[in-house]
């Protein structure tokens, strides 16, 4: 059922967009169940045009396909004094920190939405929206890039066949090392296949061989995926997190400590790389977009985005 809200009043420094393209994650249907207990409106992937901004200088923005980093931070906030994260060049950790749709600000699923300038990056002609609207979760696996040396790994593994776990693949395939993807579901794992990426069933002694990676993923979603990473993931190996989940999940200690493992929690990435990967052609995102649904079907389309064997489902504003 669609609702009837205002058009977002705009800051100075900010820009109102109009969506085109608007993608469902699993962070969002995690919000749904709790998650960050947010109220308002969901969605932080998208693309869209800016149509209106609120200072003359910056004009030449209006017209421009755009995607936006979700995080707001001090400077997009108006705060002239920095809070000591922004001081140290990282404002996905500001303070005061308010995020599209799910800390403290409206997000993409609706005609409209507004961002400070600072957070919007131009979407290059020849990346169409069907692609550039998967920039936030390309972004985020870019940001493995930012945390590893991935070259210094001859061999990646990915655990997770859904959408994040399949763009980090890719993301990680075109950046250097032979890439495995373990997974349940074939339909998914056919897909990886697709864009060259070898795969194994999670039920297969190959997915299972302890100490086998330098290098680990862990993106199933779910608490289950971090024991089997610990169990691959070689003594003195990598183990990066990508996983976000509503809930606990058990954790046993001890095989990160014995095996002397590099943990790493890994969240939001540079738009960047992401936007230069796509311009490139060496990742194509599209062959991932299960259905489009019109925004008035938004109910709709959650329900079905969490089907099994559904990949990333979009909502297209009227």
């Amino acid at each position: 059922m669609a609702v009837q809200i205002a058009v977002p009043r705009l800051r100075s420094g900010w820009a109102l967009v109009r969506v085109h393209l608007a993608g469902i994650c699993n962070t969002d249907v995690e919000i749904l169940r709790g998650y960050h207990n947010f109220h308002g409106t969901l969605g932080h992937e998208y693309v869209g045009e800016v149509v209106r901004v609120a200072n003359s200088k910056d004009r030449g923005w209006i017209g421009r396909r755009v995607v936006g980093e979700i995080n707001l931070a001090c400077a997009g906030l108006g705060f002239s004094a920095r809070c000591s994260y922004c001081l140290r060049g990282i404002p996905t950790h500001c303070a005061r920190r308010r995020v599209l749709g799910i800390i403290g600000h409206d997000g993409a699923f609706a005609e409209f939405l507004a961002l400070p300038i600072l957070n919007l990056h131009r979407v290059p002609d020849g990346v169409p929206d069907e692609a550039a609207v998967f920039t936030e979760p390309v972004a985020a696996a870019c940001e493995i890039l930012e945390q590893v040396e991935v070259r210094g790994h001859r061999e990646a593994c990915v655990i997770g066949d859904g959408k994040l776990a399949q763009l980090i693949a890719r993301v990680l395939q075109a950046s250097g090392p032979r890439v495995l993807m373990i997974g349940k579901h074939e339909k998914k794992l056919r897909l990886a296949r697709l864009a060259g990426i070898t795969t194994a069933k999670l039920a297969s002694a190959r997915a299972r061989r302890a100490d086998a990676f330098s290098l680990t993923i862990e993106a199933t979603g779910s608490p289950s995926g971090l024991a089997l990473a610990q169990q691959i993931t070689r003594p003195r190996g990598t183990l990066v997190l990508k996983s976000t989940f509503h809930g606990a999940a058990n954790v046993e200690t001890w095989p990160i400590v014995v095996k002397e493992l590099t943990v790493i929690g890994s969240r939001c990435g540079p738009f960047a790389p992401a936007l230069a990967l796509l311009a490139s052609g060496r990742i194509d995102p599209r062959p991932l977009i299960s259905r489009v649904f019109p925004l008035r079907q938004a109910a709709e389309a959650i329900r079905h985005a969490q089907r099994p064997g559904v990949m990333k489902v979009l909502l297209r504003p009227e």
